[in-house]
């Protein structure tokens, strides 16, 4: 493991020393905590900022959105398909007003 020695503002300091005094954790053990989540918030922030980027691009594209919007009406249709098929199964008429 490296040694990082760093300068603390003093209220940081203290705020750090009572963390570490309230989890019974040594401030470099709170310290390494942090940097470890902030690393994961940054590299996850980045991941997904690539992804709606892609996304954007490839949405851009006429012949992916096309294909993309397909793909969804396909999905909805099938599902109220399902739903329509079951409520009359069940005698239910999906197009009565059962809400009076």
């Amino acid at each position: 493991m490296t040694a990082l020695s760093l300068r603390l503002p003093e209220d940081f300091d203290a705020r750090l020393e009572e963390e570490a005094r309230l989890t019974g954790k040594t401030r470099s053990e709170i310290a390494r905590q942090a940097i470890a989540e902030f690393l994961e918030r940054r590299e996850k922030a980045r991941f997904m900022a690539e992804l709606v980027e892609e996304a954007r691009r490839a949405y851009a594209d006429p012949a992916i959105r096309q294909e993309a919007l397909e793909i969804a009406n396909d999905r909805v249709d099938d599902g109220l398909d399902r739903i329509l098929a079951e409520e009359r199964a069940a005698r239910i008429e999906p197009n009565e007003r059962w809400w009076r």
